[in-house]
């Protein structure tokens, strides 16, 4: 007897992608913070540059954060506030540092880590040995820590009103590569950006981070009470004569990119030691 086989069933519109599919094409989760607070200039023209990228969310300081370097909160409770002061993105305010936002997004926010992070942009430089202090930069790397490769926006300009025209051009410029390139989990890049006319800007070098520092000096005053205290001053002084270096560039009206490292360790030095300390 000859068996009669099945139609085969047939295919619904619906059944010819599969959800898993789709997500993958899913726009990437980018964290966004800064020091400056979640309410500075920068950090919305940040937003303004590349909410079209991805899924951006925004967890940054309640107020200005500036030279905390990587500093954590141990000592005192931390509070976390969704707000509404950037249109149509999701935004927290937090009272703790910028290293807090970024611990606190992966962990409590966004529950996962995102696929890149960027801060800024900062209302003045973080080239040199500036990156040391900065609150910017220690909240990228920190994320560069967390496995999450990251970006530190800053422009040479401390005013509020800073026009903010040629970073966001740059800033997009440099998000947009790193979301095509397969970067490494702990890539942190450095990005600094001369206060010029967009005109005047020639593009972007990749460089070295500069020896130069402040020759710092602390001015004595008294307070209407009488009371000695202390104003931290100085001279910026560059040591560093190369052309490689974020300082040249910066000053020769180039977009400085300087990628950056969690891991101190001097591994020329580390080689020496090991061959004379026997």
């Amino acid at each position: 007897m000859i068996k009669k086989s099945k139609p085969s069933p047939t295919k619904s519109p619906s059944a010819k992608k599969s959800p898993a599919k789709v997500s993958a094409k899913e726009k990437p989760v980018i964290l966004i913070t800064n020091d400056d607070g979640v309410t500075a200039p920068g950090i919305m023209n940040l937003v303004e540059a590349v909410k079209d990228l991805g899924k951006i969310v925004v967890v940054a300081p309640d107020k200005p954060q500036s030279g905390m370097g990587h500093a954590i909160t141990i000592g005192q409770p931390l509070r976390l506030h969704k707000i509404n002061s950037i249109d149509n993105i999701e935004t927290w305010s937090c009272t703790g540092t910028p290293v807090d936002c970024v611990k606190l997004a992966v962990d409590k926010v966004l529950h996962r880590k995102p696929d890149i992070c960027l801060s800024g942009i900062n209302h003045g430089a973080n080239h040199s040995i500036n990156v040391i202090y900065s609150g910017t930069m220690s909240a990228a790397v920190e994320a560069a820590i967390e496995s999450i490769p990251s970006v530190g926006f800053s422009l040479l300009d401390y005013r509020i009103d800073a026009d903010f025209t040629g970073a966001r051009k740059y800033v997009r410029l440099i998000v947009e590569k790193m979301l095509k390139t397969k970067l490494d989990k702990h890539t942190v890049l450095n990005v600094n950006i001369p206060a010029v006319a967009p005109e005047l800007l020639k593009g972007f070098k990749i460089c070295k981070q500069a020896y130069a520092k402040y020759e710092e000096d602390f001015i004595e005053r008294n307070d209407p009470h009488g009371r000695h205290y202390y104003w931290l001053t100085g001279e910026f002084v560059n040591f560093d004569k190369g052309k490689d270096t974020d300082v040249w560039a910066l000053a020769n009206n180039y977009v400085s990119v300087v990628p950056v490292q969690f891991d101190l360790t001097n591994y020329v030095l580390k080689a020496k030691l090991e061959k004379l300390w026997k």
